[in-house]
């Protein structure tokens, strides 16, 4: 199989684009990859972990996107293989970084998977996983703040370098701002539900228009005979 077809069969993920995108600066080993994204507070947006960045740079070398340089020894510790981004993961990389901007992809969000199921809890129980939700949005906030506050004060560094901290921080506020409205109306009773409103609400729509897929199926009150 060529490179090119290699390249095809790879699937593009944040971490083997951030590979590509760390080797298209200087050639380097994986461990300084880790190294690197960690001090530049980037570990927030991918997740760099020994035991998927190896197998990562494993698979762009065998797709011919990077390829061994040479090999280094600090002291008495094992040998490093340093990389370097070939000619095709130079191309690779801008094919990958130009699609992950312009696509909207459906990214199957555990969050908005669990808000469709919220009928299995009742209104009380679903209240207080969501407010236990804004305590931990709120601390991702904060990290993510002081993470920004300490590059800046260190280094100074311009908009275009902090851009995707920028994004969390709209994104995690928002959720903030709407999970709380949800809570709030939850509990001024604006939101509520129960077994006994399911049930009508499902029996009413089987009278007006039958039992059609993707309706809630009326529910029986106990198990059949």
């Amino acid at each position: 199989m060529t490179n090119q077809g290699r390249t095809r069969t790879l699937r593009p993920s944040p971490l083997t684009l951030m590979v590509l995108v760390l080797l298209a600066e200087a050639p380097m080993h994986p461990y300084e990859m880790q190294r690197v994204m960690q001090a530049r507070g980037k570990d927030t947006v991918v997740r760099v972990q020994r035991g998927s960045l190896y197998p990562a740079v494993e698979r762009l070398a065998a797709a011919g996107l990077i390829e061994p340089a040479e090999t280094e020894r600090a002291g008495r510790r094992p040998e490093r293989t340093v990389y370097r981004i070939t000619e095709d993961g130079r191309e690779t990389a801008e094919l990958w970084l130009t699609g992950m901007l312009r696509e909207v992809r459906n990214e199957y969000a555990e969050f908005p998977a669990a808000l469709s199921f919220l009928p299995l809890l009742s209104a009380a129980d679903a209240r207080i996983e969501l407010t236990a939700r804004l305590v931990a949005l709120g601390k991702s906030i904060a990290a993510i703040r002081s993470v920004t506050d300490g590059l800046n004060d260190r280094f100074r560094l311009p908009r275009l370098f902090l851009i995707e901290t920028e994004y969390q921080l709209t994104m995690l506020e928002a959720e903030y701002r709407w999970v709380a409205g949800v809570v709030d109306d939850i509990a001024e009773g604006r939101l509520s539900w129960d077994d006994g409103q399911i049930k009508a609400w499902a029996d009413e729509v089987q009278q007006r228009i039958g039992l059609i897929p993707g309706m809630a199926r009326p529910m029986t009150g106990g198990p059949a005979p």
